[in-house]
């Protein structure tokens, strides 16, 4: 995942380290007091909050750490008891909220934190449930008035986030009931007339949607496998076009999507007074095979940065791969005019040039045969990871009794 969020770059790797570079392009250096200065297990989920200034990463450790942007200082580790899934933070900076792989949400108070103080190790509380299923995306509404959790089984909720979490987030405030296969993300968009927040999801069943959160309402959708044309070309599978993430210009009318199998990003447009996505374009990625998983926008420049990851090459000695490109020109301006170019950076216009990628890739150039291995197992990986299996009714009753023998044979 990578994302630009004002004050640094960051970028992770399900079996790499935190890489922090500030807006220099110099990199930054995390210090955990605990002697303890990076998770010990494969990092799942980051996120900034509090205008910047702090910074959560968790992962399968069961650690979730809150970092101080200001000094990179870590104040404090919290348990979880499953593998954490994915993180949110309030935007006043109050809480931290964060979803276990058995679909519970959890809520940590931050109390006043200052340069030199560590917070105590305050024990997480949960606040609600998907009833064993995976959370894959979390975030608190920008009024901090709710926090929005979508899943495995096609549900986006919006829950009342409760003044004292510890008495749970009981009231619910809607449903987003629409999407046929998992949500593997969303955002929020907000109209510049009204200042009424909108909520774009994408999903396992190629498309992105458009809700009204407050009363789950749809108000629009976009297939973007029919109409692009992605589902005509050859080699790719209906199946393997995924949404793995998106993000939406400041405006919100220009709205950029990574999909599974597309070596490059689509842009739509959305005009949010008519309520309605249209397809805008499709920014190929020329000469290699390049499929972005994880995107995000600058907040300082009009670039659009995307990263792939792999974390296992078959077939291959390749170390964990990931690559890095930047797509110039994502902004309001270019919603729909072709007098704007869109274009995918070459590596040395990129801020930071052959430097950054250095960092951020482990090599400034990755062999055709790497990145093309690379591709074809990203091209799989979120479909292997959310789409759930079916069984047949006669195997779900052995499974249950399997399962059911292990927990006695453990108590004994």
């Amino acid at each position: 995942m990578y994302l630009t969020r004002g004050r640094a770059k960051v970028c992770i790797h399900p079996v790499l380290p935190i890489l922090l570079w500030d807006h220099t392009g110099c990199s930054v250096s995390l210090v955990d007091d605990s002697g303890v200065h990076m998770h010990k297990d494969s990092i799942r989920a980051i996120r900034y909050g509090a205008e910047g200034k702090l910074f959560v990463s968790a992962g399968d450790d069961k650690l979730v750490k809150i970092w101080l942007t200001d000094s990179w200082r870590c104040i404090s580790s919290v348990s979880s008891e499953k593998r954490v899934s994915a993180v949110a933070v309030s935007n006043d900076g109050r809480f931290v909220s964060f979803a276990d792989k058995f679909g519970v949400i959890y809520a940590v108070e931050i109390e006043a934190f200052h340069e030199n103080q560590s917070l105590p190790n305050n024990k997480a509380v949960p606040i609600l449930a998907h009833y064993c299923s995976i959370i894959t995306s979390l975030e608190f509404s920008p009024d901090g008035r709710y926090i929005i959790s979508a899943d495995r089984d096609f549900k986006i909720r919006v829950s009342v986030f409760p003044e004292k979490p510890s008495d749970g987030a009981h009231e619910i405030q809607s449903f987003c009931l629409g999407h046929t296969e998992f949500v593997s993300c969303f955002a929020f968009i907000c109209s510049k007339d009204s200042q009424q927040r909108y909520l774009l999801s994408g999903g396992g069943d190629s498309t992105v949607r458009l809700w009204d959160f407050t009363c789950g309402s749809l108000l629009d959708t976009c297939h973007i496998g029919p109409e692009t044309g992605l589902s005509q070309l050859k080699g790719v599978d209906d199946s393997l076009l995924a949404v793995t993430d998106l993000c939406a210009t400041r405006g919100g009318s220009l709205i950029a999507v990574a999909i599974q199998s597309l070596a490059g990003v689509m842009l739509l447009s959305c005009n949010l007074s008519a309520r309605s996505l249209h397809f805008a374009r499709v920014v190929p990625i020329p000469g290699e095979t390049f499929i972005p998983t994880s995107i995000a926008a600058a907040y300082s420049s009009n670039q659009l940065w995307m990263v792939m990851g792999a974390s296992t090459l078959r077939a291959s000695d390749s170390a964990p791969l990931a690559r890095v490109k930047v797509v110039d020109g994502f902004c309001e301006s270019n919603q729909d005019s072709a007098e704007h170019e869109t274009r995918v950076l070459e590596d040395k216009d990129i801020r930071g040039g052959e430097q950054l990628l250095q960092k951020l890739q482990g090599s400034s150039s990755i062999e055709k045969d790497a990145l093309a291995t690379a591709a074809e197992s990203v091209k799989t990986a979120m479909c292997n990871l959310l789409i759930k299996k079916q069984y047949p009714s006669e195997n779900r009753e052995f499974r249950k009794r399997g399962r059911n023998d292990k927990k006695v044979n453990e108590k004994k």
